[in-house]
């Protein structure tokens, strides 16, 4: 079985918070690089919540960044 890929993000009330790479992919549209990941808590309909951010695998630390257009998005659910 392949070793899930996680990270830890400090919320804004300093609590650490662990993630679950779903996928990675690079955009041949946009040329850029995106993280779809999970804390595996679940909305209020009982669905998993999922994220997305782009991000820059060749650096040696990773910062996540914010999707900002509608069209990006559409990329993402795509894929």
């Amino acid at each position: 079985m392949d070793k899930q890929m996680t990270f830890k993000i400090t919320n804004e009330d300093g609590v650490d918070v662990e993630y679950e790479v779903l996928f990675t992919f690079e955009s041949d549209e946009t040329k850029k690089n995106y993280m779809v990941y999970t804390d595996n808590t679940k909305d209020e309909e009982g669905n998993i919540k999922v994220y997305a951010s782009i991000y820059e695998p060749e650096k040696d630390e990773t910062k996540l960044e914010p999707i900002e257009t509608e069209e990006e998005w559409a990329i993402i659910q795509k894929s």
